[in-house]
């Protein structure tokens, strides 16, 4: 962990912390270089049984869930296709805390190139603001992690018991719920450590745009060959920054590419999951639980709105740059000098080429569109699934209306 040299790293150090005390990411001790060779050893054997316990909890959880929910089905005869939700239900749960612990496994070194790769822009950014006027003020980035981030990490772990718990049904003992309340929080939490590096990301982003707006100050200002050559050479190291941020967005994309994946699938289900028991219970007038359900949902959809807010933030933000150099391009040094049109021209071509896409693993791509059709999708699945439900109990009010009147016949 380079938090002793990166600023950025040490304002969301608290927030990795919180997620390596759930499982969800290694400690940020792991990578720091002072660390003792076998002390880290120990670490790391002692975080491995550490997440192998946690993988047999939830395992033994979801199948005491499991177990409640088919108590729950029997009871209110609901053999449709409520079965069949509700166990993938459970079985994403355990794929994604699996697949966790196998990706903290297996991408353990792409972790440290991200964490390495943010330390070293940060530098480089900072060495190529120097000697600029006007600069911008970054101490309010953890103020704007804590608005962004940990007010939503509070909201989560206040509001999800108390919309849930009572959703569980009474045939789970209270400490599986207890034990359950804090699976689903655990499981959220791996969508805010996804905005914690994405807001980094846009962090690094505005100041190399930032550079790049007072480069273009500083052209309008100076004429002069020698003066005009070293914003030309400013000018490339800020393109060479550019790239390395779009490749340190392909990296974190990969790291979080099957774990959001899983996460996404798992809060959609969830939705048309309680959307059925919503519909299953509504005949039941002493059934308290209908709003909170509407609380749940709102909870499972806005943990992904958030993501998908968060890196359209960095999207628009990478593609403001063509437009500062558009407006660079436009100024008279630009036509007195060859070699700043040239680096200006070379600088939009690749802009044209490196577009910036959150993608998980090009299965679908982390933005406001993705968002919308994902909200579209869901409202049609759920009146498909209100037409069969409304189907479903004309059929069985007809047919205890034929059972009704055969008994009334035979006892006459």
């Amino acid at each position: 962990m380079e938090a002793n040299r990166s600023r950025l790293l040490a304002a969301a150090r608290p927030y990795l912390q919180i997620y390596s005390i759930f499982g969800l990411t290694p400690p940020t001790q792991f990578f720091t270089r002072t660390l003792h060779k076998r002390r880290r050893g120990f670490f790391i054997l002692g975080y491995a049984c550490f997440l192998i316990s946690i993988s047999l909890i939830v395992i033994y959880e979801c199948y005491a869930n499991i177990v409640a929910l088919q108590k729950d089905i029997h009871q209110f005869h609901a053999e449709d296709f409520s079965n069949v939700m509700g166990n993938t239900q459970k079985v994403l749960v355990v794929a994604m805390f699996v697949w966790n612990q196998l990706n903290i496994l297996l991408n353990f070194r792409r972790l440290a190139r991200i964490y390495d790769d943010i330390a070293d822009l940060e530098i480089e950014l900072n060495k190529a603001s120097d000697g600029f006027v006007g600069q911008r003020h970054w101490w309010s980035l953890r103020f704007r992690l804590a608005l962004s981030v940990g007010l939503w990490i509070v909201l989560l772990v206040g509001l999800t018991p108390r919309f849930t718990l009572v959703a569980l049904g009474p045939y789970l003992h209270w400490t599986n719920k207890v034990l359950t309340e804090i699976i689903l929080i655990m499981l959220q939490f791996k969508c805010t450590e996804y905005c914690v590096f994405v807001l980094l990301i846009y962090e690094l982003i505005l100041r190399g745009r930032h550079i790049l707006q007072q480069i273009g100050v500083e052209l309008e200002g100076n004429q002069s060959r020698d003066s005009v050559q070293e914003l030309c050479v400013a000018l490339k190291r800020n393109q060479l920054l550019a790239g390395r941020i779009w490749g340190l967005v392909n990296e974190v994309s990969l790291y979080f590419t099957l774990s959001l994946t899983l996460l996404f699938l798992y809060n959609e289900l969830s939705i048309l999951h309680i959307v059925n028991w919503a519909l299953i219970k509504s005949v039941n007038p002493n059934e308290c639980c209908q709003y909170m359900r509407i609380g749940t949902c709102l909870l499972l959809s806005i943990n992904i709105f958030l993501s998908c807010l968060y890196s359209e933030f960095c999207i628009q933000a990478y593609n403001s740059i063509p437009r500062v150099l558009h407006q660079m391009n436009c100024l008279p040094a630009a036509e007195d000098y060859p070699i700043l049109k040239m680096g200006l021209r070379e600088y939009s071509l690749q802009m044209e080429h490196l577009k910036l896409i959150f993608t998980c693993g090009g299965l679908f791509d982390i933005n406001l569109k993705f968002f919308g059709g994902m909200v579209v999708t869901l409202f049609g699945y759920v009146i498909i699934l209100v037409q069969f439900k409304i189907q479903f109990f004309a059929q069985t009010n007809f047919m205890q209306n034929i059972n009704s009147t055969e008994m009334k016949a035979y006892t006459a």
